[in-house]
């Protein structure tokens, strides 16, 4: 009898040393959470607008690769256009980063490079001919693509001249490392509640 008290009393403070230490357990993992990093929230900004600038351009670009082919000549602006919708096409993927694309062309890995190539896209729909007639809506569309992705091409260069690319890519591969950091840290504490659940089971 005396001993089955005893059992009990030493048992008593390891289920409360569990039962505080996964308490803790779970106040830690509550508590971990990677702080977002301001420059890597502009820089998604940044690049979701010029997305946005790109799609417009393709739009321009289509409808005025349309009006060229309906008017057999001017087939070769048509032509053109094309060629404008396929590397406002390349510019977005470039800003998803997509590292088959970053592989084969290391160019659009650095910010002057994209920039220099976004601005080749503004100029070219800018160009769109206005001898169509065409009405208001889709001139101010030109104008809002063309100058939007010209401002974001022109951005880009002087960022990329500033190394402000480094400092992104830098910033990326720390938090790359902290989220990894903090999922190695909450398996540990998942892994530790349930070894401390086993001892308490192995130790009624």
């Amino acid at each position: 009898m005396a001993r089955d008290i005893e059992k009990g009393d030493a048992s008593q403070p390891l289920a409360n040393t569990a039962t505080t230490s996964s308490s803790n357990t779970t106040g830690n993992n509550t508590r971990i959470r990677a702080k977002p990093d301001p420059i890597l929230a502009t820089c998604r900004c940044f690049s979701l607008v010029t997305v946005l600038a790109s799609i417009l351009c393709i739009v321009v670009n289509v409808i005025s690769a349309v009006r060229s082919f309906r008017n057999v000549s001017d087939i070769f602006d048509g032509i053109f256009r094309c060629y404008a919708v396929g590397i406002a096409i390349f510019v977005i993927v470039a800003e998803t980063e997509w590292s088959f694309i970053i592989k084969f062309w290391k160019v659009l890995e650095y910010w002057a490079g994209r920039g220099m190539l976004q601005i080749f896209v503004a100029v070219m729909t800018r160009a769109y001919p206005e001898v169509y007639g065409e009405r208001h809506e889709v001139l101010l569309l030109r104008d809002i693509a063309s100058y939007t992705l010209l401002s974001c091409g022109l951005i880009y260069v002087i960022s990329g001249v500033l190394c402000i690319g480094f400092l992104k890519r830098a910033r990326q591969n720390k938090a790359i490392t902290t989220q990894q950091a903090i999922k190695d840290l909450e398996d540990l504490e998942r892994r530790r509640a349930e070894l401390e659940a086993l001892l308490i089971v192995d130790n009624p």
